[in-house]
């Protein structure tokens, strides 16, 4: 039995849009639709579906749901399929799945499956990009905001420029230095093809940190316009290093971002690490 987990709030679908998605997914043989009805809800409907070995289970949704279902079976044999819905949907653009529903779903129920690597953040996985800084601090913006999108994003990526400065970073007692963003990719963007770090690969039991020192108002442009053109590792202010492990600290409250999702630190000790357990994802 295939599984459909859906997130019906997930972008800024219409209804109209949504209903149709429904109706498709119903006439599927051999798969039963689930709906998502609040927060940790896939987490739910999915452990009670585990113990019933299914075939694979397809996320419907943003980066907050892939991440949420894949949360759950990671460490598992179940191979999970993503059909985009979100704002960014990042790890769906690395896989290279289409944005096209329709697509998606052909790929989602007969694509090929391999395992990726998953990271934690203080033990909670992610499986795309997490991070401090600049980038934090505009996912915050953008996650008050009313509108979804990267037009909604662009606004909260201005508005925050003129009020952000930079984030110190604690990597042993009396080793400190200030960063205008500091990332840890797994995958190679954040979403809408804002490629953060080109050359992340999925597979190589490696992560990738990427160091942005601040500088000027000019040079900020620039990153911008190399972030969208896979050239950002080129970047004068860029500093991108592999890793298996990363220990580093910060203030408590600050921004940070997990695959796509806006947070605050509660802790100063951040631990990043691979974690044992691999996601079984299925992929053109």
């Amino acid at each position: 039995m295939i599984y459909f987990i859906y997130n019906p709030n997930a972008g800024n679908k219409s209804n109209r849009y949504r209903q149709k998605l429904i109706n498709t997914l119903q006439k599927i043989p051999n798969s039963t639709l689930l709906l998502t009805e609040h927060p940790n809800h896939a987490n739910e409907l999915i452990n009670q579906l585990i113990p019933q070995h299914p075939e694979k289970i397809i996320a419907i949704g943003g980066d907050g749901t892939v991440n949420e279902v894949g949360n759950v079976l990671k460490g598992t044999e179940i191979p999970m399929g993503i059909i985009p819905l979100g704002s960014g949907n990042g790890l769906a653009r690395h896989l290279k799945i289409p944005m096209n529903t329709e697509k998606a779903l052909e790929i989602a129920i007969h694509g090929k499956t391999n395992y990726i690597d998953v990271l934690g953040w203080n033990n909670r996985a992610f499986f795309c990009t997490a991070g401090i800084g600049f980038d934090a601090y505009v996912a915050a913006i953008f996650h008050k905001g009313n509108g979804r999108g990267l037009f909604n994003y662009i606004k909260a990526s201005i508005k925050a420029i003129r009020s952000y400065n930079t984030t110190e970073i604690r990597f042993e007692p009396e080793l400190s230095q200030r960063y205008f963003s500091f990332t840890i990719a797994n995958a190679n963007q954040f979403g809408n093809n804002a490629y953060i770090s080109p050359l992340s690969n999925l597979q190589d039991a490696l992560f990738e940190i990427v160091k942005i020192k601040n500088g000027n108002l000019w040079q900020k442009a620039q990153l911008g316009i190399s972030l969208f053109s896979k050239q950002i590792h080129r970047h004068a202010l860029v500093e991108i290093l592999q890793a298996k492990s990363l220990q580093f600290s910060c203030k408590p409250g600050s921004y940070y971002h997990l695959d796509g999702e806006s947070l605050q630190t509660e802790s100063e000790d951040i631990n990043i690490e691979l974690l044992p357990e691999k996601l079984l994802i299925v992929h053109p």
